[in-house]
Formats: C-alpha cells, sequence, structure tokens
C-alpha cells in the first residue's frame, strides 16, 4: 500500500509474459553494417555464411550481451535497431487513469479488460438491492469486489454510493430499465425473489451475463476503476516510456506501475535503454 494526497493505494503487479531477446537486434544491425564476423557472438559469425536453421534461431534468440548493440544505443544512438526486440508484460491492477497515460505512447500493443463486457457484477449487486435490499446492500457487495486502486473503506464506499445514485437515477428515468441491465433470459428471476436481495443477487450471478452491459452502464464508474491488461513494447518504445515515466514528474499510478515493469525486465534489455546512474 501506498498514501498518495491522504489516500491509500494499492499498487499494480506485472509479470513478464515474453521476452524475444536481443539476437534479432543484433542480426538486424550486423545486416545493415555487413560486419557478421566482427560479432561477439558465434552464432551471429555463423548467418554470414549460412541460413540460419532452428537450433541456430534458437541460440540467437538466447544472447545474453552484445557489444555492437551497447555501442549503437550509448555512443551513436542508433535506438531504431532496438525495435527488433519485443518484450509483453500482464498487467493486473493498475487504474483506468492510467490508461489515458497509455493512450500517449503511440507504438504499442494493448489488450485491456472491457468495461463492455465486465460489469455485470456492479448492475446485478444494484438489481438486486432494488428487490428486497437497499442502498448499504449495495454498498457491502460491490466493497467485496475489490475494484478500485484505492484502498481506504471509508473513501471506496463514498465512491460506490455514487456508482448507487446514478443507478438509481439511471432506473428511474430510462423505460424497462431491466432490459438494458440484464440477460432476457434472466428476467424472469426478477419475480422468482421478489424481496429476497441476497437470493436474487445469486442467481443473476448464476444466469446468462448481459451482453455488452457497459454500454449502458460505462458512466458510473470513475478512473478509479482497476483494469488489467497486457501490453506489448518494442524495446525502442520501452526505452520511451521508462524515460517518461519512471520520473519524478510522471502521475504516480504510471510511475508505479513502470517501475514494476522495469523490475521484471531482465538486465540485458534494461542494460541497453536504462542510463546507468
Amino acid at each position: 500500500m501506498e498514501v498518495m494526497y491522504g489516500i491509500e493505494y494499492s499498487k499494480p503487479e506485472v509479470v513478464l509474459l515474453q521476452e524475444t531477446g536481443i539476437g534479432v537486434a543484433e542480426a538486424a544491425a550486423r545486416t545493415c553494417y555487413d560486419s557478421f564476423e566482427n560479432s561477439e557472438n558465434s552464432v551471429i559469425k555463423d548467418i554470414e555464411n549460412v541460413m540460419p536453421n532452428q537450433e541456430m534461431c534458437h541460440e540467437l534468440n538466447a544472447i545474453e550481451d552484445s557489444a555492437l548493440l551497447d555501442d549503437l544505443a550509448w555512443t551513436y544512438f542508433h535506438h531504431s535497431i532496438l525495435e527488433h526486440a519485443n518484450l509483453s508484460f500482464l498487467v493486473r491492477g493498475t487504474s483506468r487513469g492510467v490508461l489515458q497515460e497509455h493512450a500517449r505512447h503511440r507504438i504499442q500493443a494493448i489488450s485491456v479488460r472491457s468495461t463492455r463486457y465486465t460489469m455485470s457484477s456492479v448492475i446485478n449487486a444494484f438489481v438486486a438491492s432494488l428487490h428486497g435490499g437497499d442502498k448499504e446492500f449495495f454498498i457491502q457487495k460491490v466493497l467485496a469486489f475489490d475494484m478500485f486502486v484505492t484502498t481506504n473503506k471509508e473513501y471506496n464506499t463514498i465512491e460506490i454510493g455514487a456508482i448507487y445514485d446514478k443507478l438509481f437515477y439511471q432506473s428511474k428515468v430510462v423505460e424497462d430499465f431491466y432490459s438494458i441491465a440484464v440477460a432476457k433470459s434472466s428476467l424472469e428471476l426478477l419475480e422468482k425473489f421478489p424481496n429476497n436481495a441476497p437470493a436474487l443477487f445469486e442467481a443473476l450471478q448464476e444466469g446468462k451475463k448481459k451482453r455488452n452491459v457497459g454500454d449502458a452502464f460505462k458512466h458510473i464508474i470513475s478512473d478509479n476503476v482497476k483494469v488489467d491488461m497486457v501490453v506489448t513494447f518494442n524495446l525502442r518504445s520501452l526505452k520511451n516510456y521508462f524515460t517518461l515515466r519512471d520520473s519524478g514528474a510522471a502521475f504516480f499510478q504510471i510511475r508505479w506501475l513502470a517501475q514494476e515493469m522495469m523490475r521484471v525486465t531482465p538486465q540485458k534489455y534494461l542494460d541497453l535503454i536504462v542510463k546507468k546512474k
């Protein structure tokens, strides 16, 4: 946990899912300069005379050091060569607010937990609260979802109360609210459990999920909501990301994320993109 501006936050978790190695980047650089024979890596030297077979490719991808890449990265600043190396990270528990920051990094592949498809539990809790429950029932259910990066129970109760108020307003002004809130096959459950909020909630949870339920309800959540994502950077873009985001000037939540990503990034990559202090 970390306290910022009087509020407690959880930090994201990161795992490195995939790395392509630095060998291809050296092979690319050697191709530019036709200097395969100068490599300290024997497999790179061999590439000059033969097309690599599967075993050679495996050896290429296992290369741990490259003097040429180090020179290009730190002496000649020929960073385009670094685009041949890619790393993929699984991120859990960052915030929707961080996604706005990520959008400014143009060269990345990013797949994010969708609010269009994953808000059913919140909506189910609200629907149940209208059938034998109340606002407090909704708050306690949603608190258990652990859906915010903030961890103060008192603060999160305020957040969830605001979600309830917005949903309650919408339920009064939208004709046939239930048709946009639950799947058609689950509508009969409203009559089956007319005054039993806990039972209705469990039945809705076990039933078919409303497709694209978030389309009607994305407005209810804030940037405080947790998201998970898989993000892939080439090494040149990752250098830019770490330079900008592991900085005191960066938004503190994306700084935490960058620091976790850096922590799980193997040293052979960091040596090429993070200036030694």
